[in-house]
């Protein structure tokens, strides 16, 4: 009976998934994508819309690195 409970405290310590910081991370991620959609249709230039594409590429490896922190 010692062995589960010990097993059952060890499993709720180490969960990683919960951190504040990933979810930090993941939120960054999501303003900056969504900033990066909004100024694809802002203005009709091709250097508006390449800024606007990297931003959304940046949002989506954030948002991905955070997905992936949780994960592990």
């Amino acid at each position: 009976m010692a062995k589960k409970t010990e097993k059952n405290t060890t499993l709720l310590h180490d969960n990683n998934a919960n951190q504040l910081s990933h979810y930090k991370l993941m939120t960054v991620g999501i303003v900056i994508g969504l900033a990066g959609v909004f100024g694809r249709f802002v203005q009709d230039s091709s250097l508006a819309s390449g800024i606007a594409n990297v931003l959304v590429v940046i949002g989506s490896v954030i948002c991905i690195k955070a997905v992936l922190n949780i994960l592990k």
